[in-house]
């Protein structure tokens, strides 16, 4: 056995100098590097960012101005007949974005690029959210309803904007399950080892990865997963409309105690932040390309925007409107990067462990910087009850990214095949391939390389789909400008100048 999974390593180990090429090109080349400012910048940056300014130029700053009407509009109830409501679908896209990726990426950022990564964040996820309205309009457009329900995402209006041509779709469909399943492994064992340390924290030991709780519960867990996965989309939505709000409010109020009781190192936060974003500190080894790059990074791992996977849940909704999902899209990438991501950057930052503690700093990975970083802002005697509340807030970000995983590749899959036969498969295959990952940790099999996959699915979905939005983009301006200045509650897609399967007369 140990055997194979040195074969399964040794072949993708060839991932990581994929992933880092698409993401640094053409920074390796000396002629561009030697570009004044613009060498400081990858394509994958320029990509996105740009896209980002772009949209928001031409759409006049819509991020801004409908940012709180729309805020207002998800408060409102509403009824639906087919698909799921505007704010289930919020909840269920925020399943999804709300993950590790916000205490591990954000962690990671600043651990590789200083506190002046946040910065970035906050830059790209403004502009992202810009990115995310276009794509998230485009998925409404487009959608496409089976039964009681809509689908519809990247696959869809791809397969639309490029002349209706079915291998489109069904390419994309395999690229966002592909990537799905590379990441399903990490994140499964991630709620398991979660769920081992509120037991640790509970009984005061640390529990051995290889005993009988582990295999307990991961049984449990794999158990759970496989009644999400196969109880549908409205079941995973039922179960996100609770979670989500519940998880991210325990993780922003326990933070935001932590920051009253460190109120004076609020201001040196800030400080580390603006100086770091243009003077990186030379104690990171970082210049000012390193520290766009990690915020721009992990930025998009966290919120997603331009990435197309949350176009998805956002085809899922019975809207009014197509750009009343669209802002509801927007607002997600706020609350994923602006509130949630922040949460995290005050921890690492305030701590400020790096400079007080290098050498333990340097050897620890990526998680314990932040378990040590938040051990140093917790106030004497509630070490026990925040670590535990942090535990949990880990546990249900992982496990609403695991099944959110199965469920947008559930949604990919309907572009391929519709047959009950097919999504089981993907169902059935999707459960299989989080217990495999979850009891290979388990075992001791180092499968680190998965990860990687991550960093290289984002960046190949990226480059797919933000074509598709320029090519989709004059179809979100004129749907756009009906939104604002004709009818916010009725749409028909003839004004735009094409007929869609769902806004049609």
């Amino acid at each position: 056995m140990d055997s194979l999974f040195a074969a399964v390593n040794s072949v993708l180990s060839f991932v990581v100098p994929v992933s880092d090429f698409f993401w640094d090109f053409p920074k390796m080349f000396s002629f561009w590097r030697n570009i004044p400012l613009l060498g400081e910048f990858s394509l994958a940056v320029i990509v996105l960012v740009g896209s980002g300014i772009y949209f928001t130029t031409r759409l006049r700053g819509i991020q801004i101005r409908q940012f709180l009407p729309e805020l207002h509009q998800l408060t409102v109830k509403s009824q639906v007949k087919t698909g799921i409501s505007p704010l289930a679908a919020f909840f269920l896209s925020t399943a999804m974005r709300v993950g590790p990726g916000n205490i591990i990426g954000v962690t990671g950022a600043i651990a590789a690029g200083g506190p002046g990564a946040l910065f970035w964040m906050w830059i790209s996820a403004f502009f992202g959210m810009a990115t995310a309205y276009t794509e998230c309009t485009l998925a409404q457009l487009f959608k496409e309803k089976r039964g009681d329900e809509f689908v519809g995402g990247l696959p869809f209006y791809a397969r639309r904007l490029c002349g209706d041509k079915v291998w489109v779709g069904v390419f994309l469909s395999f690229v966002y399950i592909f990537y799905a399943m590379m990441c399903l492994p990490a994140q499964g064992f991630n709620v398991v080892s979660s769920m081992g340390a509120i037991a640790g924290i509970i009984t005061g030991e640390t529990i051995p990865v290889q005993s009988m709780f582990y295999y307990v519960v991961s049984v449990m867990v794999i158990f759970l997963v496989t009644v999400m996965a196969f109880g549908g989309i409205r079941r995973i939505v039922s179960v996100s409309n609770k979670m989500v709000p519940v998880m991210a409010m325990i993780y922003v109020l326990t933070v935001v105690t932590l920051i009253a009781s460190n109120t004076d190192s609020i201001p040196y936060f800030f400080h580390s932040v603006f100086v770091g974003a243009f003077s990186p500190e030379a104690v990171f080894g970082g210049a000012f390309g390193i520290v766009l790059m990690q915020g721009v990074k992990r930025g998009l791992m966290s919120n997603e925007a331009g990435q197309g996977t949350i176009t998805m849940p956002a085809a899922a909704a019975e809207a009014k409107h197509p750009c009343e999902q669209g802002m509801v899209s927007a607002i997600g990438v706020f609350l994923d990067t602006h509130v949630i991501c922040t949460m995290t950057g005050f921890i690492i930052i305030m701590a400020h462990r790096w400079a007080s503690e290098p050498e333990l700093w340097s050897s620890l990975g990526t998680y314990p910087k932040f378990l040590l970083s938040l051990g140093a802002m917790t106030p004497f005697g509630l070490n026990t009850l925040v670590m535990m509340l942090i535990s949990l807030c880990f546990c249900l970000f992982a496990y609403t990214c695991v099944i959110g995983f199965i469920t947008f590749s559930e949604i990919s899959a309907n572009r391929i095949s519709s047959k009950k036969s097919f999504i089981y498969s993907v169902r059935l295959f999707a459960v299989f391939v989080a217990a495999f990952g979850i009891f290979c940790h388990i075992a001791g099999y180092d499968l680190s390389n998965l990860w990687a996959f991550s960093d290289l699915g984002n960046i190949i979905i990226v480059y797919c789909n933000i074509p598709m939005l320029y090519l989709g983009f004059r179809y979100v301006r004129k749907a756009t400008e009906h939104y604002l200045h004709v009818d916010k509650n009725h749409f028909e897609s003839e004004c735009i100048g094409l007929e869609t399967d769902c806004w049609k007369k």
